[in-house]
């Protein structure tokens, strides 16, 4: 019987990496992986999506349908990749979980993929709520602190979710980047609380600690608010600050001035598109323009400077 052919992605790996992203899917629109895998490969990634749910779109809809895998399920398809020598990864990426068994299993993931693969760059988005509400069952919460946050190499939370992940409340600059340093003091490397609303403005606060001990990197980006919400913005943030970062890997103010510049440049585009159909772009969430948008992810013109701290 002969050989069967190479894996390319293996043999020839991109210079970029190999990704294995554990997100969300929707049949329509751009959240999860939806939103996450274009970019990523637009930056020269390969990626490699499991589906958490399939959707037939995002649940701010007044309805949707689909199904959703459970941790089984999920160690399953790891079972059938490992059988077949498929399961080294460069990145681990992770998004929105709904429940504390597939959470738990997704930390299997991690334990395996690092017997594999030992400098494994796990980037969690710890997917949990916003504006004061939580959006997952509250006991993940405890298992996003104790366990994941230990074993993540990045993170990347909103304000309450750094809150939830701290027990602090961020009120001001400071707060933020001492809540970065107490998710550092627990694991991760790499901070990015992507957006912080103080007074006009939203405010990106970024740590890098670059040596364990010792005092981090650290950074803001202003970002002027823009009066629309859109859907799957964080899923892209997150996907963006993995693929520049990579590029920069010892300058992550320079990877979230990149990311923070693509994705306000599709968020204008995104706005400008619903109003040319005439709709109020305030009356809804809206659905970003991904597709429309890959110059800006590809070629950044970079407009949104990082002011560093130290």
């Amino acid at each position: 019987m002969a050989a069967p052919p190479p894996i390319l992605s293996l043999a020839l790996p991109s210079e970029t990496g190999r990704v294995l992203s554990i997100q969300s899917h929707t049949v329509q629109g751009y959240v999860g992986n939806k939103s996450a895998v274009f970019p990523l490969q637009l930056l020269g990634y390969d990626v490699d999506p499991i589906n958490s749910v399939q959707f037939s779109n995002h649940t701010g809809y007044p309805t949707f349908k689909g199904q959703v895998l459970n941790g089984e399920q999920l160690w399953n398809l790891i079972e059938g990749l490992e059988a077949n020598d498929l399961l080294y990864y460069t990145h681990l990426l992770t998004g929105y979980i709904g429940s504390v068994s597939f959470l738990d299993t997704v930390l299997q993931v991690v334990d395996k993929l690092r017997t594999i693969n030992p400098n494994l760059i796990y980037v969690c988005d710890p997917v949990m709520g916003d504006e004061g509400k939580l959006y997952v069952p509250p006991e993940l919460v405890a298992v996003y602190r104790e366990k994941v946050v230990p074993v993540a190499s990045m993170l990347t939370p909103n304000q309450f979710e750094a809150e939830q992940l701290t027990g602090s409340r961020i009120a001001t600059e400071r707060d933020g980047l001492e809540a970065c340093n107490k998710l550092h003091a627990s694991g991760p490397s790499k901070v990015v609380i992507t957006s912080v609303n103080i007074g006009e403005n939203l405010l990106l606060i970024g740590s890098h600690q670059k040596v364990k001990g010792q005092p981090p990197e650290q950074f803001k980006i202003v970002i002027p608010k823009i009066p629309a919400y859109f859907t799957g913005t964080g899923d892209l943030m997150t996907a963006l600050l993995l693929g520049w970062s990579n590029k920069y890997p010892d300058h992550l103010y320079r990877a979230s001035e990149v990311a923070v510049s693509s994705l306000q440049a599709l968020l204008h585009r995104t706005l400008s598109d619903y109003e040319k159909v005439g709709f109020d772009p305030q009356s809804s969430s809206l659905e970003i323009r991904l597709i429309q948008s890959q110059d800006d992810i590809q070629n950044p013109k970079v407009n949104y400077k990082a002011e560093r701290y130290n």
